[in-house]
């Protein structure tokens, strides 16, 4: 639920937008079109690798949110300890802490998938010495498979949140302290290839999604979902999380349309409850309507809060934040991230992915339930990832490290399709 990736950096001074005020809404419009979807050729990959923590006698056991501090050391997140510096990983990866305490490293974008696998195996290595250190060990699905959700991190955001999802049922709670996602992100692109690249991302996003779901068990029981982790995300809040508009020439202003009409999730207001206004859109707050009017005008820091309170599939951050992917064992990260570079290389390969996608485009659902037990989702999912595989040359990967990737994800795709 966080970003810290270093792609180009949002128009002007923190100190200025935080003290720029949004006139009117095509004002906020406009801000959101330009921060939303960077400018330029695609040279960088980032992610971001959320686990669940567990004791390693039993991994059942709750969370010790005080032994999770102490393993962690100086990296640890003020959200947990309040003094804590806060320090990068050794390689440069900021950690940051999930509701529930789940463990997300993001690494800093690299001009290639071989300099970006050297960050994270480092990184990763560190981090998981140090918990091992304090009996910890990462968790290896996208979901927790021994543990009911618990909120462990106690911030305004997150309590407000806790309120804000409950009525409308247990999916919200879920997803905030038990799911654990590998997010991939990637260039918007130049501007010619933004609404290909953008309706690609989504296309393949229900065929990978049941290609790479893990989150089939939660809280010791089998779900029968092969993504529960998925589907407590779209059981959340449907204005937040449902997949964006994809056709037409212009994502930008789309997304910035759909971001003015979502209501506030929460409202920062330093040591009191930070509830937002019941229905409360960011458009009401600009124009100054209903329980606005109590509050001061809105200002373009504030709408970069709003834009971090969308869990959509794929969410524009500047670049384009891929969302979908369970998490994957600490060990098996690279191969997704490598198909996914590997299918936005080029447009050649954006047009086909779109192309590949285009019957399946809309079974997200069908996705976190049956996975590749259905017929055309394991179809689409096998030729993405033939294309994918023919692509990885031009990755930047160690010839082995390509032939390794392959053969996995083949192999995932091809034992699928036969038995669907």
């Amino acid at each position: 639920m966080q970003t810290v990736h270093d792609f180009p950096e949002k128009s002007g001074s923190a100190s200025n937008r935080t003290a720029r005020v949004l006139a009117d809404r095509a004002a906020g419009e406009a801000y959101v079109a330009s921060v939303c979807f960077k400018h330029g050729p695609p040279r960088l990959t980032g992610v971001e690798l959320e686990f669940t923590v567990h004791h390693a006698e039993d991994p059942a056991t709750p969370l010790d949110p005080d032994v999770l501090a102490t393993a962690l050391g100086p990296h640890a997140p003020r959200t947990l300890r309040p003094g804590s510096p806060a320090s990068p990983l050794p390689a440069g990866s900021p950690v940051s802490l999930e509701p529930g305490c789940q463990v997300e490293i993001s690494a800093l974008p690299q001009a290639s998938l071989r300099e970006l696998d050297a960050v994270v195996t480092a990184d990763l290595h560190h981090l998981r010495d140090r918990l091992a250190a304090h009996g910890l060990v990462l968790g290896e699905t996208g979901i927790d498979a021994h543990r009911a959700p618990r909120r462990l991190l106690h911030t305004p955001r997150y309590a407000a949140m806790e309120r804000r999802f409950a009525p409308i049922g247990p999916g919200g709670l879920t997803m905030m302290c038990s799911t654990a996602g590998l997010q991939i992100c990637v260039d918007a692109g130049e501007p010619e290839h933004h609404a290909a690249r953008w309706a690609a991302a989504h296309a393949m996003g229900p065929p990978l999604l049941a290609l790479f779901a893990n989150s089939r068990v939660h809280a010791g029981r089998d779900t029968g979902h092969a993504s529960a982790r998925w589907l407590a995300v779209h059981e959340t809040e449907a204005v937040r999380t449902r997949t964006a508009a994809v056709a037409g020439d212009d994502p930008a202003g789309a997304w910035a349309g759909r971001l003015m009409d979502v209501p506030l999730l929460v409202l920062p207001r330093g040591d009191r409850p930070w509830d937002a206004p019941d229905g409360l859109t960011f458009a009401d707050w600009i124009d100054g309507r209903g329980a606005a009017a109590l509050l001061p005008r809105p200002t373009v820091a504030d709408l970069d809060y709003h834009l971090t309170t969308m869990f959509t599939p794929v969410r524009p951050q500047g670049y384009l934040e891929i969302r979908y992917l369970d998490a994957q064992p600490p060990e098996e990260w690279l191969a997704p991230v490598a198909l996914v570079s590997a299918l936005l290389a080029r447009p050649v390969t954006v047009d086909k992915v779109r192309e590949i996608g285009a019957p399946v485009a809309d079974r997200w659902a069908t996705a976190a339930r049956r996975g590749l037990a259905d017929p055309e989702l394991a179809a689409a999912a096998a030729a993405l990832a033939e294309l994918g595989c023919a692509e990885l040359g031009a990755t930047g990967l160690a010839a082995e490290q390509i032939a390794e990737i392959s053969e996995s994800v083949l192999g995932r795709a091809d034992r699928s399709r036969s038995k669907a």
